[in-house]
């Protein structure tokens, strides 16, 4: 129900329950929990992109588990789900969430928790929970970080979904490109990223995490320790000036 793929310095997430609109449930999380854990520790892959066979990104989290699943069990589940969410945000490597179809209550978390969102043309995206009479299980400070206090309010309190279009409006993606262009685009997307050193990629997202969270982001230290330690970092410096000097 997961696959992976590995392209250069770009690594590819496939949600892969095409019947149940790629509907987290027990078994998807446990999956994507192992897979985060070994693409974490791949020091030749700086950018990894999520997306999902068919006709959906992610539809949510699994109606036909949800039914009989007690409350208890309910609020074990979105915990896990919850740190799957942020464990994303300690990734070193840049994530991308390629976005086509729906991108639906658990599923606009998941694309809201990767760093940056591309989405095809005919994706639609939204929280219905509280349309069902529950509230999102978790995400929704990201959520309101993403997308900005008053377009996550909409989506949160109405359970409406957006078009990709307004989406992008929104800022709850980044680019929108024509559906059979989103992989290509993606690719490119993460490919002209790559391009950078993994060190500065991983220390920039660092920081943005850490101000996420409230705590001291030490940029400073951060840009001293990828001078002192990156070798990457001081060739393109060096090579830099030696362009200046040449012209």
């Amino acid at each position: 129900m997961l696959d992976f793929e590995r392209q250069g310095e770009v690594a590819w997430l496939w949600l892969n329950r095409p019947e149940a609109l790629n509907a987290l449930n027990t078994a998807l999380t446990a999956a994507l929990e192992d897979a985060i854990e070994r693409v974490a520790v791949m020091v030749d892959v700086s950018v990894l992109v999520v997306g999902g066979r068919g006709r959906a990104f992610c539809a949510g989290n699994d109606i036909a588990e949800m039914g009989p699943i007690t409350p208890e069990a309910a609020v074990q589940l979105a915990r896990r789900q919850a740190a799957l969410m942020d464990r994303f945000a300690r990734l070193p490597q840049v994530t991308i969430a390629a976005i086509d179809g729906y991108a639906l209550g658990g599923g606009l978390m998941l694309a809201v928790a990767q760093d940056l969102r591309i989405a095809s043309d005919r994706s639609r995206l939204g929280l219905p929970e509280v349309t069902l009479g529950f509230n999102p299980a978790y995400g929704i400070s990201r959520l309101l970080d993403v997308a900005g206090g008053s377009h996550g309010r909409d989506l949160l309190l109405t359970g409406r979904s957006v078009h990709a279009s307004e989406a992008l409006r929104m800022g709850l993606v980044n680019r929108v490109v024509a559906a059979p262009t989103l992989q290509k685009s993606a690719a490119a997307w993460a490919a002209q990223i790559a391009k950078s050193p993994r060190e500065g990629l991983a220390a920039t997202k660092s920081i943005v995490r850490d101000l996420r969270a409230g705590t001291g982001a030490g940029e400073p230290e951060a840009y001293g320790a990828a001078l002192r330690t990156s070798p990457a970092a001081r060739e393109r410096i060096r090579a830099f000036t030696e362009r200046k000097r040449g012209r």
